[in-house]
């Protein structure tokens, strides 16, 4: 494997994490190593196989500032798929031990600012903080077609859509309104979802952390033993929302905190086909998963518990 480093103070290959993956042939499995430091760039990453390791989630931190409102070299808005920090896509890929921000503002003023736009076919991310407000980590592939001109502007616009297979273990993701969303399979263990305080924009709920487009036949998003914690004032946050009809999240032995809000999940917008969506939960604790009230959250049995945990492993877990 070739290993190549990264440090800001010249002792390494290269200064910048960018410079670093150009600098590797798109077929050799490659490990990169960054050191301490604040990276201000915006990281497009598309090997086969490659490894990005950093110091530490406070040590090494990857940061831009593109947004969703904001205006774009070609004349318009940025839109959600250009807003990125980081992308990331080919066969496999393993990120560790950073910080990976977006920091161009609050959601309600800037719109979408993604922080990791993960495209890869198996992807891994273990000790990562990732950091934004609106939309910061886009778990890919984008739904079939867009709701709006100029929707899916990004790098995966026109691009066949591809299953992916994503597992975080041990981060910690931060942000708003949808802050995790996308069509890919993924398990969260041992997770911190953190829920910023911020005033919406249209007098909607403080924030939806997950928001799903899963393929009727995926396994959309499962979170096991997870942390689910907030400012946001009591009952202010849903656990998630159907961002197209077939939306999966499982939410699994976590712990809720007092701002999960009563009804669990969210229809999208009053749409009418949220009734297509799965939104399931079991063995939750803490005050956000009391007295639970609502159409879209199931209860799961123990039997069923186990089965969809047992699928989530073996799908998602790296060999």
């Amino acid at each position: 494997m070739l290993t190549i480093t990264v440090a800001q103070d010249g002792s390494g290959d290269f200064a910048t994490i960018g410079e670093a993956v150009l600098a590797v042939p798109y077929d050799t499995p490659a490990e990169i190593v960054i050191g301490p430091g604040t990276y201000r760039e915006k990281l497009a990453c598309e090997k086969r196989d490659i490894t990005l390791r950093g110091a530490g989630m406070e040590e090494t931190r990857l940061v831009w500032n593109d947004a969703g409102k904001l205006p774009h070299p070609d004349g318009r808005p940025t839109h959600t798929f250009r807003s990125w920090t980081a992308f990331f896509s080919g066969e496999r890929l393993c990120v560790e031990n950073l910080t990976i921000q977006n920091d161009a503002g609050p959601g309600a003023r800037v719109g979408q600012g993604i922080a990791a736009y993960v495209d890869s076919a198996r992807a891994v991310f273990r000790r990562v903080r990732l950091l934004g407000s609106q939309d910061t980590l886009f778990c890919a592939p984008l739904p079939d077609k867009e709701r709006e001109k100029d929707g899916f502007l990004g790098p995966r616009v026109f691009a066949p859509r591809r299953p992916s297979v994503q597992y975080y273990q041990n981060c910690e993701i931060t942000g708003g309104i949808d802050f995790i969303f996308g069509g890919a399979d993924a398990l969260f263990e041992q997770c911190v979802l953190r829920s910023v305080d911020e005033t919406p924009a249209h007098g909607e709920a403080r924030g939806y952390v997950a928001a799903p487009c899963t393929p009727p036949d995926g396994l959309g998003f499962v979170f096991w033993d997870c942390d689910f914690v907030s400012d946001c004032p009591a009952g202010t946050v849903y656990l998630g929302r159907p961002w197209r009809p077939h939306g999966k999240t499982a939410v699994l032995e976590c712990r809720l905190g007092a701002h999960i809000a009563p009804a669990g999940f969210s229809p999208w917008n009053n749409r009418p086909d949220w009734d297509k969506a799965v939104f399931a939960e079991a063995g939750n604790t803490g005050p956000g998963a009391e007295n639970r009230t609502g159409p879209l959250s199931r209860s799961l049995t123990a039997a069923e518990t186990g089965a969809l945990l047992t699928r989530a492993r073996r799908l998602c877990r790296p060999v």
